[in-house]
């Protein structure tokens, strides 16, 4: 009796490894040719950046980085800040990110605007 039950608790924290992560969670992917020191994700109804997500790491040219939410996490619209080695910032607004996973950043240096893509 107490093999199945542990039998039973085993596959159930199996079955909910995936439902531990946000469904906004997202992959970050900077291809503008520069570092990005900071990001900041904030959902849209709040004017507030809150706390710079990778902390002390920095996001080198060509890497990419995972952007995970808390389950609880309910908001589905997020404005999103990259802020570069030399304090140039910029900025998305109003991203569903229950429908995105990866966004890649570029920089067009004849524009002088970074613009992003989405999955």
């Amino acid at each position: 009796m107490l093999r199945h039950f542990a039998a039973a608790m085993a596959a159930a924290l199996v079955l909910a490894g995936p439902a531990l992560a946000g469904d906004q969670d997202f992959t970050l992917i900077n291809n503008t040719g520069h570092v990005v020191n900071e990001v900041y994700v904030s959902p849209s109804a709040v004017d507030d950046w809150e706390e710079d997500v990778l902390g002390q790491d920095v996001l080198a040219d060509g890497a990419r980085t995972a952007i995970r939410f808390d389950r609880d996490t309910e908001a589905c619209l997020w404005d999103l800040r990259v802020v570069y080695t030399g304090g140039e910032t910029a900025d998305w607004g109003g991203l569903n990110l229950c429908e995105i996973s990866v966004i890649a950043i570029e920089y067009d240096a004849r524009t002088g605007e970074t613009t992003a893509q989405y999955e």
